[in-house]
């Protein structure tokens, strides 16, 4: 998946593992697992850019540096209940819950952000949704009122793309 570059190591993910696929117009782009993880299980080692400004695919390694990955963990999708984390220390991703093939890898923005790109309604479905994503040090920005079904149906259909986690 990484291009030659970036060298090979044994745990970097493979297509034979993963896929980046686009969701819809809407959501964008995510990570799909094509076998299976149990929790605690070794996802995935990463790599990519450093990059001293946060950007849309970016991970935060400290509070003044970002890993931005255009092939694998900078497309992951959020999830208020996500199926894995991600160690920004040890550049590792590891499954918090069962993972099932077809499955799209999901982390907690909040987890590697202190603040985000952009925040964003949250659509996760997860029973403790916080309804809205931001970084683990910034309050919500609740400029953008919180989508009903039907307002989702009608941003979908002008065409308007997510830019966060896409």
């Amino acid at each position: 998946m990484y291009p030659e570059h970036y060298g090979t190591h044994e745990f970097f993910p493979r297509s034979s593992d993963f896929e980046v696929v686009r969701l819809d117009d809407f959501q964008g782009l995510g990570v799909r697992s094509l076998r299976q993880f149990r929790p605690g299980d070794l996802v995935a080692e990463f790599t990519g850019e450093l990059v001293l400004e946060r950007t849309q695919h970016s991970l935060q390694v400290d509070s003044n540096l970002h890993l931005e990955d255009l092939y694998f963990v900078g497309y992951f999708l959020h999830s208020c209940a996500p199926n894995v984390t991600v160690d920004m220390t040890r550049r590792l991703v590891h499954a918090a819950d069962w993972i099932e093939p077809e499955q799209f890898l999901r982390m907690d923005y909040a987890e590697t952000e202190d603040m985000l790109y952009k925040q964003f309604p949250c659509r996760c479905g997860a029973p403790q949704c916080r309804r809205w994503i931001t970084g683990r040090r910034e309050a919500p920005n609740m400029s953008q009122p919180i989508l009903s079904e039907t307002s989702r149906s009608e941003e979908r259909r002008v065409g308007k793309e997510c830019r966060i986690g896409c």
